[in-house]
């Protein structure tokens, strides 16, 4: 079975309807399996506020659910045109994998959501590709023939899905589609590099 990993972080809840979209499309792919981890709050001194076990929502990542997943989809809100804190502080403890690669040659895309049209969803989604490009994964993104790339007024890029959460408290059709998009991309992928391997 191929696993595709979805690590995001979600405080009121947008970026996590995305990762269920995600996941959506993923497991619409025979043979591949998608497992949610999201990842704690933290201090304004980067501690880990929270409890071991979430009390809602997906558990919180480990550092071998990315060590033993065959590919990648990283999600956070935007704050400032940056992913969240709690996100960035996960990903700068993946230094003992990092050394050996343990993520080298996998899959990986990135999405978002944003409480503005301008607020940042492009920046977001390329700050978030940087610590992946580091550990050697092959960035996927959203090609020009998804048609609901074209056809979306509220989120989406290429650079990877992303939502306008000011608008509504729901995801677009478009905003959907392009979710689901992504997850069968990065399946796909995963499932072809795990067989040529």
């Amino acid at each position: 079975m191929t696993n595709i990993l979805i690590l995001y972080y979600s405080r009121d809840g947008d970026t996590e309807k995305m990762a269920n979209q995600i996941a959506r499309g993923i497991e619409s792919i025979e043979g591949v399996d998608a497992t949610l981890r999201t990842v704690p709050e933290i201090s304004t001194v980067c501690e880990q506020t929270e409890n071991t076990i979430p009390d809602k929502g997906a558990p919180y990542a480990t550092i071998q659910d990315l060590k033993t997943c065959d590919g990648l989809a990283l999600g956070s809100p935007t704050h400032f045109g940056n992913m969240a804190g709690a996100l960035k502080h996960f990903i700068d403890k993946t230094t003992e994998i990092w050394l050996p690669g343990a993520l080298s040659g996998k899959p990986a895309g990135v999405f978002t959501s944003t409480g503005g049209m301008h607020s940042g969803h492009e920046s977001t989604l390329l700050s978030m590709m940087l610590p992946l490009m580091h550990h050697g994964m092959l960035i996927m993104s959203i090609p020009c023939n998804e048609i609901s790339l074209k056809e979306t007024s509220t989120g989406g890029t290429p650079y990877g899905p992303s939502h306008f959460s000011s608008s509504t408290s729901s995801l677009s059709a478009e905003e959907k589609q392009i979710c689901v998009s992504l997850g069968k991309r990065l399946a796909k992928t995963a499932q072809a590099l795990k067989q040529i391997s």
